[in-house]
């Protein structure tokens, strides 16, 4: 009877037992098989019908990458934790509240990437990059974490490019990647705004950190805790708050510019004038300082025109500036310069569905080829291809039989030039110029037009 018992015990226990392993079982699934499936709070699906935009965006950022020798580097998604939290700044939001980090099943402290300035620098070192001819020039692009809060623009998963110089001090460098950014934008026809501002070295910040504590200390009382924070563990910070009262503060706060050093204002200066020089308008802040802790001297942001920084509600399309510290501060060669960009790829594309902008722009070639003759014809069908060579797009309308047809399908076209190619032309080894605009022609050497015409269609 005791045995009946006993093994009558032993069922009952072992069927309690199964039964919490099935609740259990089942609240675990419950927790990681929601009900209704959905992506994870700051995460989204592209679809098919937004990838015109996408394509559009990528394809522009390389084309300027190639065009203006930047070689693509490809990064991994995660990294040791310590790369970030070592460059980005302690008391900075990204390492206080945004970086997704866990322990991997080696025991390390790894993260996914905020942001791949940092990362660059990383590669650019690892893999002995300073033994080569300097600057190295480096573009990268794919998609960044932050644990942020999430609104329209803004996403905790989202994509980036970056345009990145190492080894360089020249102002020209900031000025050049300037350059690249606002012509980004004006090839995808958005109209943008630079915001510039120089932060000096980290020795004449220390001055001008005191003096803005000083000034912010007799308004503690009407800071919010954010920026109680922020005064107390990371002053510059306060300089980019969102904080609705923060703009009436900032008008008499002092500013960073005054404390510059005579090197950081003369290079300043520098790259304002070549900015001035290529005619890329852009806007003094005196108040942009950039959100993460290893940037120096130039700093700027890129807005929609007609927006400022306090005024943009996804914040700036396009942000870099110079750092020339981070290459030594992970372990490189002392004293490398280097300055960069990145760009918010779902911020551009959402700029381009609000403006209207079609995804897939039709053939908009700059040169029109006008020919008389048949022997024009065959010459023109090889010109054709040194010019797709060279990728020059060109038009032509074989059909039409006279000049003037053709010259009003070139206008039709908006072509900037037309190349003009009769019987006479053919025989001389020459070709005719005609700037469509003012309606000046000249003769060249049919050889030569080629280069000609890429020097003319990048002024």
């Amino acid at each position: 009877m005791a045995k009946k018992i006993i093994k009558a015990s032993r069922v009952e226990r072992a069927s309690r037992v199964a039964k919490v392993e099935v609740e259990a079982e089942e609240t675990v699934k419950k927790q990681r098989a929601p009900k209704d499936l959905t992506t994870l709070r700051g995460f989204r699906d592209v679809l098919p019908e937004e990838e015109p935009y996408w394509n559009r965006v990528r394809d522009n950022a390389r084309q300027l990458a190639e065009y203006y020798s930047f070689g693509r580097l490809d990064l991994p998604l995660l990294e040791y934790a310590d790369l970030f939290q070592r460059t980005l700044g302690k008391a900075t939001d990204v390492i206080e509240k945004e970086m997704y980090v866990f322990t991997d099943p080696s025991g390390y402290d790894v993260a996914l990437r905020p942001e791949a300035t940092a990362q660059t620098v990383r590669a650019y070192i690892n893999h002995g990059m300073l033994n080569r001819p300097q600057p190295v020039k480096l573009y990268y692009e794919g998609q960044m974490f932050r644990h942020d809060r999430p609104q329209a623009g803004r996403y905790r998963q989202f994509n980036q490019f970056g345009f990145e110089s190492i080894g360089e001090a020249d102002p020209i460098v900031d000025a050049q990647l300037i350059v690249i950014g606002e012509r980004f934008f004006r090839d995808l026809g958005l109209n943008v705004v630079v915001e510039i501002n120089s932060i000096g070295t980290s020795e004449t910040r220390k001055a001008y950190v005191m003096e803005l504590v000083s000034y912010f200390r007799g308004f503690r009382k009407n800071l919010s805790e954010d920026d109680k924070r922020r005064l107390q563990k990371n002053p510059l910070r306060l300089l980019d708050s969102k904080e609705p009262y923060m703009a009436e503060l900032l008008k008499d706060a002092p500013q960073i510019v005054d404390w510059l050093d005579e090197a950081s204002k003369n290079h300043f200066m520098k790259v304002l004038e070549f900015l001035e020089e290529i005619e890329v308008p852009y806007r003094l802040n005196p108040h942009l300082v950039r959100g993460l802790d290893y940037y120096n001297r130039t700093v700027f942001e890129m807005y929609l025109a007609g927006e400022t920084s306090s005024e943009a509600s996804q914040g700036a399309l396009l942000s870099g500036g110079r750092y020339d510290g981070l290459v030594e501060m992970l372990g490189g060669r002392e004293g490398t310069p280097a300055c960069g960009f990145a760009c918010g790829m779902e911020r551009v594309v959402s700029a381009l569905k609000e403006a209207g902008v079609d995804p897939n722009p039709r053939f908009q070639p700059r040169v029109f080829f006008a020919q008389l003759g048949d022997a024009a014809r065959r010459k023109g069908l090889r010109l054709f291809e040194e010019f797709r060579a060279e990728h020059i797009q060109v038009a032509e309308a074989f059909g039409k039989g006279s000049l003037k047809a053709q010259l009003e399908v070139a206008n039709k076209m908006n072509a900037a030039y037309t190349i003009i190619l009769g019987q006479k032309e053919v025989l001389d080894g020459t070709i005719i110029i005609r700037d469509m605009d003012s309606g000046a022609q000249e003769i060249v050497d049919a050889g030569k037009v080629v280069s000609i015409m890429q020097k003319r269609l990048v002024l």
